[in-house]
């Protein structure tokens, strides 16, 4: 059996952004922007059929009108309501349904908010000495320096060292944890250290695992 894949992590502004086009534009659209494919196709779907039939009961009852202003002989029949209740009906109900979608990818991203979070404020806890020494072990190039960790990585050129450091800085970002940097030429050294926890926390010896992954590649 294939493993199911994960939903997309969406994020508050996205989500919002979502909500907005499917309740103020076409139903439909923010759930493909939010990549929720079955329930935005199908949510388009009846929104586009639902506007045609309403849209072909207007041209109908124009041309009745039309015909009956020249006085052009024919008796003309007003089309009914059925056309336009069907088509109100299904607008309405793509409507509903992206309004659904809408509050469970709010929902999502609310939670997704507090996660994350729970696990910064987690990475801000200063490690104990034993965690640390169990850290440190599956980084042998890594040294220790009190409450610092650091080392220096090697690369072939300027250009591949200035690669490296804009990788490392994407990967801060995301992180929100920023290393001091010392460049000189081919070589970058990178030193980590939490000082709001006052020493070395998981963020430090998360943040230096991705960087030395990056390095090997």
């Amino acid at each position: 059996m294939k493993p199911s894949l994960p939903k997309t992590k969406t994020s508050r502004t996205q989500a919002r952004n979502a909500a907005l086009l499917n309740q103020l534009a076409t139903p439909g659209l923010g759930s493909l922007l939010a990549q929720r494919w079955v329930a935005g196709l199908g949510q388009l779907a009846l929104a586009v059929v639902g506007f045609t039939l309403v849209l072909v009961w207007f041209v109908q009852m124009m041309l009745g009108y039309y015909g009956q202003m020249l006085g052009d002989g024919q008796a003309h029949h007003p089309p009914g309501y059925a056309g336009l209740l069907l088509g109100g009906g299904l607008f309405a109900l793509a409507w509903c349904w992206s309004l659904v979608t809408s509050l469970s990818l709010l929902r999502a991203a609310s939670q997704a908010g507090l996660e994350s979070l729970a696990s910064f404020a987690a990475g801000q806890m200063k490690l104990e000495e034993a965690k640390i020494v169990l850290a440190l072990a599956a980084l042998p190039q890594w040294r220790r320096d009190g409450e610092i960790i650091s080392r220096t990585f090697a690369f072939k050129d300027f250009p591949a060292a200035m690669k490296f450091v804009n990788e490392v800085a994407d990967l801060a970002e995301q992180a929100q944890h920023h290393p001091d940097m010392d460049i000189r030429w081919n070589q970058v050294t990178l030193a980590f250290t939490t000082h709001d926890a006052g020493g070395l926390t998981e963020k430090d010896f998360a943040l230096a695992r991705q960087c030395e992954a990056w390095s090997l590649r």
